[in-house]
C-alpha cells in the first residue's frame, strides 16, 4: 500500500495559520480533489476539524489521541499506525496533515507531493523541521529526489520519491 504525503508548504516552511492555510490558491484545491478522488484521506483531528466534514469522494481517517471523539462519515484511529492499517486497501492512501502526522508519517512515506507555495507568509504551523531551520524536502537531495516540477500561478507542483 503505497503512501503519499500531500501538502502545501510556503517557502519559509508554514502549512498553516490558526487553523486554516494562509493562501488562496484555487488551482491549489482543484489539483488536490483531483489527485485524492478516490482514494483515502488520512489526517489529524484538528485538520479534520478545519475542514469541517468528510470530503466527497473519498475515505476519511482521522487521527486522534482523544479516545471519546467521533464524527459521522469518518474512520477514526488512536494512532498513525492503525489509521493506515484501517486504509489497507480502501484506495490509494494521502496523508492530508497536519504537522505532526506528516512527521509521524515521513519515514513510511512512498512519495511527497508538495505544492511549494511562493512566498513566506506568518504561520504557526510549518512542516516538519522547518521551525528549526531544517531543509524543506525538495531542497533535501540527501532524502528526497525531485522527479518532476509543474509551475502554476503562485506555486508549483512538485513530486518528490524518498533517495
Amino acid at each position: 500500500m503505497p503512501v503519499t504525503l500531500i501538502a502545501a508548504v510556503a517557502d519559509n516552511g508554514v502549512i498553516g495559520r490558526g487553523g486554516d492555510v494562509p493562501w488562496h490558491l484555487p488551482q491549489d484545491w482543484r489539483l488536490f480533489k483531483e489527485r485524492t478522488m478516490g482514494g483515502v484521506l488520512v489526517m489529524g483531528r484538528r485538520t479534520y476539524e478545519s475542514i469541517g466534514r468528510p470530503l466527497p469522494g473519498r475515505t476519511t481517517v482521522v487521527v486522534t489521541r482523544d479516545r471519546g471523539w467521533t464524527a459521522d462519515g469518518v474512520l477514526v484511529a488512536h494512532g498513525v499506525g492503525e489509521a493506515l492499517e484501517l486504509a489497507r486497501g480502501l484506495g490509494e492512501v494521502y496523508v492530508a496533515g497536519g504537522a505532526g502526522i506528516y512527521a509521524d508519517t515521513l519515514g513510511v512515506a512512498d512519495m511527497l507531493l508538495l505544492s511549494r507555495v511562493h512566498g513566506a507568509p506568518d504561520g504557526d504551523t510549518w512542516w516538519p523541521g522547518a521551525e528549526r531551520g531544517e531543509p524543506l524536502p525538495d531542497a533535501d537531495p540527501d532524502r528526497w529526489r525531485e522527479v518532476s516540477r509543474t509551475p502554476y500561478e503562485g506555486f508549483d507542483l512538485v513530486e518528490l520519491l524518498p533517495t
